[in-house]
C-alpha cells in the first residue's frame, strides 16, 4: 500500500496569489529587520573578501584566531589610511577659513547692494528676513541635531558589530558549510562547492567593478576640475566619485561642495556654475554607461536589470541597498542557474544573448499539421 500522500493541483491563480503574498511577507520582513540584516550581510561580504588573506596565514601554519586578526587589523589599517588623508585635506581648509570668511563677506555685501538697488530692498528688511529665516532653522534645529545623532549613533553601532561579525563567520566558517551541507543533503557536496566557489567569484568581482567605477569617476571629475583651474581639483574629485553611493542627494553633496569652494576663491562665478555641470555630466555617464556596463558586467547581469535592481534595493534600504544590490543580485542569479526550476529567472538577469529566431512559414505549419492527422 502506497503511503504518499496525493499530490494537490492548485489552480493557476491560487498559485500565483501564494506567490504575491509570499513576496509581499518577504519584502515586508527585508524593510523590518533592515538594522540586523544590512550589517549581517555586510560581514558576509567583507569575510569572503579576507578568506583569501586569511586562508595564506593559515598555511603559513598561522593560528586561525591570529590569522583572522591580523586580516582585520590590515582592513582597520586601510579604512584609518583613508580618514587620515582626508583629515588632512579638511585642516588644510581650515587654514584657509579667514580667507574664505572675507570672501564670503564681500559676496553678501555685493547681494546685499544688488537687493537694495535692483529689487528695492532696504538693508533693514533683509536683515529681518534674514532674522525670520535663522529663527525658524533654529526652532527646527532641534528635531534636526536630534535626527542626525540617532542616525549617527545607530551608523556606529551598525559598523562597531560588523568586525565582530567577520571574525566569527571566519572563525566557524566549516561549520557554516557544514550546515550548509545538512540542509541541502539531498544535493552533492561537489556541486554545492562549485555553487560556494561561483559566489565567492561574484563578490569578488563586483568589488573590483565598484573600486573601478570610483577610480574612473574619481579621475573624470579631477580632469574636468584641472581644466576649470579649481584648487584641490584631486581631494573634490574623488570625493564627488564617492558620493555617487549616496542615492538623490549623493551628485549635490559631491558637486555644491567645490562650487561654493570656487565661488569663495575665484572671482568669476561662472566657474562655480561650470563645477556643478562637470560633475552633472559625469553623474550622467556614471549613471548610464559606466556603472551598468562595468559592474554590471563584472557580475555578469545585464544593464537594464541592473539598473532596476539598483532602484528596487535602494527604495528597500536606502543608502545600503544601492551598495548591496548588485552583489545581492549577483548571487541570487548564481542560486538561480543552479536551481532547475528558477533558470529562466536567472537567464533574465544574465547578459543578453544574441539569439535570432526563424520566421515560421505557413507551408511548414500546414506539413506537420498533415502529419499529426495522418
Amino acid at each position: 500500500m502506497d503511503n504518499k500522500s496525493p499530490e494537490i493541483n492548485l489552480p493557476a491563480s491560487v498559485k500565483t496569489a501564494a506567490v504575491l503574498i509570499s513576496l509581499v511577507i518577504l519584502v515586508f520582513g527585508l524593510q523590518l529587520l533592515q538594522s540586523t540584516l544590512v550589517p549581517l550581510i555586510f560581514a558576509i561580504l567583507l569575510a569572503m573578501i579576507l578568506y583569501p588573506i586569511n586562508w595564506r596565514l593559515e598555511k603559513w601554519r598561522v593560528p586561525r584566531v591570529a590569522a583572522i586578526l591580523i586580516s582585520l587589523v590590515l582592513v582597520i589599517t586601510l579604512l584609518y589610511g583613508l580618514f587620515y588623508l582626508v583629515s588632512v585635506q579638511i585642516i588644510t581648509f581650515t587654514e584657509e577659513a579667514p580667507k574664505l570668511l572675507d570672501r564670503g563677506n564681500t559676496i553678501l555685501d555685493n547681494l546685499q547692494r544688488f537687493a537694495e538697488e535692483r529689487l528695492r530692498l532696504s538693508r533693514t528688511r533683509q536683515v529681518s528676513e534674514a532674522r525670520r529665516y535663522l529663527n525658524d532653522l533654529i526652532r527646527q534645529g532641534g528635531s534636526i541635531v536630534t535626527s542626525t545623532l540617532l542616525a549617527t549613533t545607530n551608523t556606529l553601532s551598525t559598523i562597531s558589530l560588523i568586525p565582530l561579525y567577520v571574525f566569527f563567520m571566519l572563525l566557524y566558517r566549516d561549520f557554516f558549510r557544514s550546515f550548509l551541507y545538512k540542509v541541502f543533503h539531498s544535493t552533492r557536496r561537489h556541486k554545492l562547492d562549485i555553487i560556494f566557489g561561483r559566489i565567492y567569484n561574484v563578490v569578488k568581482d563586483y568589488l573590483v567593478g565598484l573600486v573601478s567605477v570610483i577610480i574612473i569617476v574619481g579621475v573624470l571629475n579631477t580632469v574636468g576640475l584641472l581644466i576649470l583651474n579649481v584648487d584641490y581639483a584631486v581631494f573634490f574629485g574623488f570625493f564627488g566619485a564617492f558620493m555617487i553611493l549616496i542615492p538623490y542627494i549623493g551628485i549635490l553633496i559631491g558637486s555644491l561642495l567645490p562650487a561654493l569652494f570656487t565661488l569663495l576663491t575665484n572671482e568669476n562665478p561662472l566657474v562655480a556654475l561650470g563645477v556643478i555641470g562637470v560633475f552633472t555630466f559625469v553623474q550622467v555617464l556614471e549613471g548610464n554607461f559606466i556603472t551598468p556596463y562595468i559592474v554590471g558586467s563584472k557580475v555578469s547581469i545585464n544593464p537594464l536589470a541592473a539598473i532596476i535592481v539598483l532602484l528596487l534595493w535602494g527604495q528597500l534600504w536606502g543608502v545600503a541597498g544601492l551598495v548591496l544590490a548588485l552583489p545581492l543580485t549577483a548571487i541570487l542569479k548564481v542560486i538561480f542557474d543552479a536551481v532547475e526550476p528558477l533558470r529562466p529567472y536567472g537567464f533574465l538577469l544574465g547578459e543578453a544573448e544574441h539569439v535570432r529566431t526563424e520566421p515560421v512559414k505557413v507551408k511548414d505549419i500546414e506539413r506537420k499539421v498533415k502529419k499529426l492527422v495522418e
